[in-house]
C-alpha cells in the first residue's frame, strides 16, 4: 500500500512561493493497493493534479469523502476520471437523515456554482452513504466512524496486508476535555487511530491559535501529538495546514513539537507530493 499526499492545506487553497514546500492545495490523499486499487481520500483541489496520474486501463476509482465542506469537495468537478465513459467512479460520503449524498453534492455540481450537471457526467458514477462500520473496497479493508467536527464527518482507517493508514483531516478530539488526552473510550477517533502505521491528522493550530478557535473542529499540533501518543501510532503526518501558515511557520511548529518531548513515533510535516510505502 502506497500513500501519497496531493493536498495538505485546510479551509482554503493557498498557492504561492511562501507555501511551495508544504503545498497550497486542499485535502486530497491517494491510497494505492498492492494490486493497483485506487482509493482517494477527499476531493479538495489536490485531486486535479492527481488526475494526471490515472493510468489508461484503470477500471475503478473510489473517492471517500470525510465530509462535504467546500475545501474537501471543491476539486471534485475537476477530477478527470468523472469524464471517462468506461471508468467506474464510486463516491462515498457521510450519511444524512435528510438528503441523499447525490442531492447534497448536486448543490455544488450544478449551475450556477459549476457548469456541468452531475447527471451529465459520462463516467459510470455511483454514490454511496458510507457505512459507519467495517466494509471492504476491492479487497482493502475500510473502517469508518463519525468524529468530532461540525456537521456529519467521518474518519477512515484503511488496511491491507496487516498495515493501516488512518485519515483524520478535520478533527477536534480535545473538545470538552479537561485534560487531553483522556481515557480512550472518551476520545473521538481513538478506535480508528489505535496502532496506526501512519496517522494523517489535523494539526491546524498553534496552542495560542487553538485557544481562540475552540469548537471550530480542528486541533492544535500539541493536541495532535497527544492523540497520536495515546493511540500508539507509529508515524504521524501533520495535515490541514492553516492557509495563513507559510512554510517557515509550519517548519517551526513541527520542530517545536519535536523538542517539547521525546516522541515515541516519527513526526512528519505533511507536504504535497510526499509518498509513504506500507
Amino acid at each position: 500500500m502506497d500513500v501519497t499526499l496531493w493536498g495538505t492545506r485546510g479551509s482554503l487553497a493557498a498557492p504561492g512561493p511562501e507555501t511551495a514546500r508544504y503545498g497550497g492545495n486542499t485535502s486530497c490523499v491517494e491510497v494505492r493497493g498492492a494490486d493497483g486499487q485506487l482509493l482517494i481520500l477527499d476531493a479538495g483541489t489536490g485531486i486535479r493534479p492527481l488526475s494526471a496520474t490515472l493510468y489508461p486501463d484503470l477500471r475503478r476509482v473510489d473517492i471517500l469523502l470525510t465530509h462535504l465542506h467546500m475545501d474537501h469537495v471543491q476539486g471534485l468537478g475537476f477530477f478527470a476520471g468523472l469524464y471517462k465513459p468506461d471508468l467506474e467512479v464510486h463516491v462515498w460520503g457521510p450519511p444524512s437523515t435528510t438528503l441523499h449524498l447525490r442531492d447534497r453534492l448536486a448543490r455544488y455540481l450544478s449551475p450556477p456554482l459549476f457548469p456541468v450537471q452531475m447527471r451529465d457526467l459520462p463516467s459510470r458514477l455511483t454514490l454511496h452513504d458510507v457505512p459507519l462500520s467495517d466494509f471492504e473496497i476491492e479487497g482493502m479493508a475500510v473502517k469508518a466512524s463519525l468524529v468530532c467536527h461540525p456537521g456529519p464527518t467521518v474518519g477512515y482507517r484503511i488496511s491491507e496486508n496487516g498495515k493501516a493508514v488512518v485519515y483524520l483531516p478535520d478533527h477536534e478530539p480535545a473538545l470538552g476535555a479537561r485534560r487531553f488526552p483522556e481515557d480512550a473510550e472518551w476520545t473521538s477517533g481513538f478506535e480508528l487511530a489505535e496502532d496506526a502505521d501512519i496517522l494523517i491528522h489535523d494539526a491546524q493550530y498553534t496552542p495560542e491559535e487553538y485557544a481562540e478557535h475552540v469548537g471550530w473542529g480542528h486541533s492544535s499540533l500539541p493536541d495532535t501529538v497527544g492523540f497520536a501518543q495515546k493511540a500508539a501510532a507509529k508515524k504521524m503526518v501533520t495535515f490541514h495546514h492553516d492557509p495563513q501558515h507559510d512554510d517557515a511557520i509550519l517548519d517551526r511548529m513541527v520542530e517545536d513539537a519535536r523538542r517539547a518531548a521525546k516522541l515515541p513515533f516519527t513526526l512528519v510535516g505533511g507536504t504535497e507530493g510526499a509518498t509513504f510505502a506500507l
